[in-house]
């Protein structure tokens, strides 16, 4: 049992410019290079608009939220030693750890992609996460998987 109770040291982010969302806020400062943050705010923007031109979509926030709510795991692994052998525990995960887990997935997807310009690639990703495809959402899959094949040993996390 720990001695102390561990404050939170969650930052309050304040919402984005253009759509007053903590969530876009999230996703532009995860996009940022070397502090460049116009630059991703900028790239970020774009790529929502480009996101709901393609879907149809008149509101290219709602948009983003699905995209974020398909790709956010509700499971993951983690390692943990138990009489000499390293195995698999699956774990839940938190609101605001899915909420990371899914930004980065969907940046590093994005900026896997090569040769178009940054905010059509994170236009692409968010599409592909929004109907279920793509590799930020193989990624959650991935995840999963790994997490149903351990569940054997969940008894192990409560130990």
């Amino acid at each position: 049992m720990p001695r102390k109770k561990t404050v939170s040291l969650q930052r309050r982010l304040n919402p984005d410019r253009k759509y007053q969302s903590v969530m876009v806020q999230r996703l532009i400062n995860k996009s940022m290079l070397d502090g460049k943050k116009l630059l991703a705010e900028r790239a970020v923007y774009r790529a929502l608009e480009i996101a709901a031109k393609k879907l149809d979509n008149e509101n290219p926030l709602e948009v983003f939220e699905k995209a974020l709510k398909n790709v956010s795991p509700n499971f993951e692994v983690k390692s943990r030693r138990v009489g000499g052998a390293n195995y698999q525990i699956p774990f839940p995960v938190a609101g605001h750890r899915q909420q990371h887990y899914a930004f980065t997935w969907l940046v590093q997807a994005a900026r896997s992609r090569k040769g178009i310009p940054y905010e059509q690639r994170l236009a692409l990703e968010i599409v592909d996460a929004y109907n279920e495809a793509g590799a930020a959402f193989k990624k959650k899959e991935d995840t999963h998987k790994m997490a149903e094949a351990n569940r054997a040993f969940a008894h192990f996390a409560r130990g």
